[in-house]
């Protein structure tokens, strides 16, 4: 009977030590592994936070710059945009004495000729102002002043229309040769460049007469 007891009381230690060993390794075991977890937390965290530390503000940076290259470019679109439809105004283009056609032919009144201005362009062009006239002949050159008390129109021509505008000189009375010009030199308003046209304007000898040879703006006429 003693025995039986004993070996109950050895059989009932070894079975507590064993749930107490049992007991400490789950014990270790959960601790360990909340411990690896917390480790590879912080360490996943980290490692993240690493490259993003790094490449956040790259990334920025380069969206930042791909921002400011479209708003350039959406700015020099909207530029280009402005430029070409201010180009493509109704007006046209200053009138080039390349893109024009000219003649003379009898004014309204003795002493008054008529230059003749044609747009021979592909597009609309606009003129405004006073020509520049030099008459030419063999006594020498003499240039127009501008009418006074005149004022300048606006002039658009379409391709094929035509404008013009008058010469006045004081037409030679005096019964004797006189001076005589053959031809004109013409220079349009906001240009450089000139057109010689042929014409006959004949004027008296005295010293004054030149002074009075005048232009009118163009298409003040109309």
């Amino acid at each position: 009977m003693r025995l039986q007891k004993t070996s109950v009381v050895i059989a009932a230690a070894a079975l507590a030590t064993l749930s107490l060993t049992a007991c400490n390794g789950d014990v270790g075991s959960g601790t360990g592994a909340a411990a690896s977890a917390s480790v590879e937390a912080s360490s996943g965290t980290s490692g993240s936070g690493g490259p993003s530390g790094s490449s956040s503000p790259d990334a920025e940076e380069g969206s930042g710059g791909g921002d400011t290259q479209a708003s350039a470019s959406a700015t020099a679109s909207a530029s280009d945009s402005s430029s070409g439809s201010s180009s493509g105004s109704s007006s046209g283009d200053t009138c080039r004495t390349s893109n024009l056609a000219f003649s003379s032919s009898g004014g309204m009144a003795e002493g008054e000729v008529l230059i003749n201005l044609e747009n021979t362009g592909s597009a609309s062009c606009s003129m405004r102002g006073f020509p520049g006239l030099d008459l030419k002949g063999k006594d020498g050159t003499v240039s127009a002043e501008r009418s006074s008390g005149r004022s300048a129109p606006t002039v658009t021509l379409a391709p094929g229309e035509g404008t013009n505008f008058s010469l006045h000189f004081p037409p030679n009375t005096s019964g004797g040769s006189g001076v005589t010009f053959t031809s004109a030199l013409v220079t349009p308003p906001n240009e450089t460049h000139s057109h010689r046209v042929s014409l006959s304007v004949n004027i008296s000898a005295d010293s004054g007469s030149t002074a009075r040879i005048t232009v009118d703006p163009v298409g003040s006429g109309k």
